[in-house]
Formats: C-alpha cells, sequence, structure tokens
C-alpha cells in the first residue's frame, strides 16, 4: 500500500445504518466485545441521536482507518471533542493514517469552538501511548472506574 502522501486518500462521515454495517470489521478490531453487526449499527444509531459521529479514512478504496467522536461540554474541560474510538487496520499501521485522522479531528474541534481534544486509552496500550505522544497529545489524567452490576 502506498503511504499517504503517494495514495488517493478520502474521510467519510457514516450516515445511514448499511454504511456504519460495512465499518464493523474494522471496529471489531478495536471493539471485539461488540457482538454482532447488528448490535454495532444500533449502538452507532443511538449514538448518532446523541450527536456521535463516525470517520472513515479511505485508502485506493479500501477503510483503512476510523475515528468516533463526539463534541461535549462539561465543567472540567468547557466545550472539547472527546474521541470514543480511533482504529487502523493492522496491515495498514505505521503508514500516518491515525495521524491523519487526528489531524481532521483536531480541524473538527477547532470548527466547533472547542479548547481541548481528549482521549481515553487503557493503560496497557504502551504502542498506543506512544502514538499519542508523537502526535502531541499529552497524558493529564488517570481514570477510575467500577463496573455496576
Amino acid at each position: 500500500m502506498k503511504a499517504p502522501e503517494e495514495a488517493a486518500l478520502e474521510i467519510r462521515e457514516v450516515s445511514d445504518e448499511k454504511e456504519a454495517g460495512a465499518y464493523f470489521p474494522l471496529m471489531k478490531q478495536l471493539r471485539p466485545h461488540l457482538a454482532t453487526e447488528a448490535e454495532f449499527v444500533e449502538r452507532w444509531r443511538r449514538q448518532r441521536a446523541a450527536g456521535y459521529c463516525l470517520l472513515g479514512l479511505w485508502c485506493e478504496r479500501q477503510l483503512v482507518a476510523l475515528a468516533g467522536f463526539r463534541v461535549s461540554e462539561n465543567l472540567v474541560h468547557g466545550m472539547h471533542l472527546y474521541v470514543d474510538d480511533l482504529v487502523t487496520t493492522e496491515a495498514a499501521r505505521g503508514q500516518g493514517h491515525g495521524a491523519e485522522l487526528l489531524r481532521r479531528l483536531r480541524a473538527e474541534a477547532r470548527a466547533s469552538g472547542c479548547g481541548k481534544l481528549l482521549l481515553d486509552t487503557p493503560l496497557a496500550n504502551v504502542l498506543g501511548h506512544r502514538f499519542y505522544y508523537r502526535n502531541g497529545l499529552l497524558a493529564t489524567a488517570l481514570r477510575f472506574a467500577q463496573v455496576l452490576e
């Protein structure tokens, strides 16, 4: 596969359920707990109604990366763009596709009046941490969670 600067890249927002379904195999690489395409599409539909956007980065007619995000406001961060999902196919990693999506997300954030771009990543995701640092993101918090039964 060609490098992003040599290849024809296109970033598209998912706009319907059929298109969302086509993104399921790549999303499943990031979110293996999603059991079926139908479950994913239903979650996408509900989240979209609440402001979630899903972008796909296509390289020569192949989906190679995706990003899910939402613009939000809270007392801690003010207006911010929160990245829910960011993944590149295993075969296309290291070719700049994730960085390209982050550039687009920064532009979306600025256009929406956001002062910050935020995301969470597992502590064990060391390769992801390196990628985020290389792309200008800094670790600024530690998240605590509790599963409620």
